[in-house]
């Protein structure tokens, strides 16, 4: 029998104005058409947001245990974290990964491609298990008003 399980993650930054030194990291890629993200690591709302759909299916809590830890050692790289997260995955296995991006800025359409082969390549798992969609958020509270990003990723993962 297949057991199936379902992890949700959420993630939010403000972005830092005037900081030209440091680039907009999503998805572990860089963008320099943004400004960057607010955080003690490298503020990747997407790694961070899929780090705790993750945790969800695995039952480890990574970010705000073990990626606080990382970052107070100088590792700011969340791909490190995302890394930490998959140790537990075993023997699940990904099979779709859905994710939101909601902001003004930067235009996601775009990047989603790049987006798609960096998330996967990550996990390892096919570019169609990964899908990514993106909404403003009509100016509705800060990241609608162009303030920061969010991100909400759901997970499935299967186990024989």
């Amino acid at each position: 029998m297949t057991q199936v399980r379902t992890g949700l993650g959420i993630d939010s930054h403000r972005f830092v104005e005037g900081d030209s030194e440091r680039p907009l990291v999503l998805g572990g890629l860089e963008f320099k058409d943004a400004p960057a993200l607010a955080g003690n690591s490298d503020a990747d709302v997407l790694l961070h947001a899929l780090t705790d759909a993750i945790s969800g299916v695995t039952g480890r809590t990574v970010i705000g245990a073990v990626a606080d830890e990382l970052c107070q050692q100088g590792v700011v790289d969340s791909k490190a974290y995302l890394r930490e997260a998959l140790k537990d995955l075993a023997p699940s296995v990904l099979s779709h990964v859905s994710i939101v991006l909601e902001g003004q800025r930067p235009k996601i359409d775009p990047k989603v491609p790049a987006l798609r082969e960096s998330v996967a390549g990550l996990l390892e798992i096919e570019t169609d298990a990964v899908c990514i969609t993106a909404t403003t958020g009509e100016q509705l509270d800060g990241v609608g008003r162009g303030e920061g990003l969010r991100c909400t990723v759901v997970v499935t993962a299967s186990q024989a």
